[in-house]
């Protein structure tokens, strides 16, 4: 699998919706808005991580209560 451009924008994005479902038992993979906001923050850090070894991605009131 080439893990590359989109590919990798949608694996980043597919485990966070994992995460978030696991630590808040929550699912938001069918919310548009939280769709569009963790794919911009995904796309923020596929940017960072082309010049750096790490990066963190915050999203603040992700979903209503969260």
């Amino acid at each position: 699998t080439h893990l590359g451009g989109e590919d990798f924008d949608n694996h980043l994005v597919n485990r966070f919706i994992q995460e978030f479902k696991h630590k808040n038992k929550q699912d938001v993979s069918t919310n548009p808005r939280v769709l569009c906001r963790l794919w911009m923050a995904c796309e923020r850090a596929k940017c960072t991580l082309s010049s750096a070894m790490q990066t963190t991605i915050k999203i603040n009131s992700l979903c209503e209560g969260y």
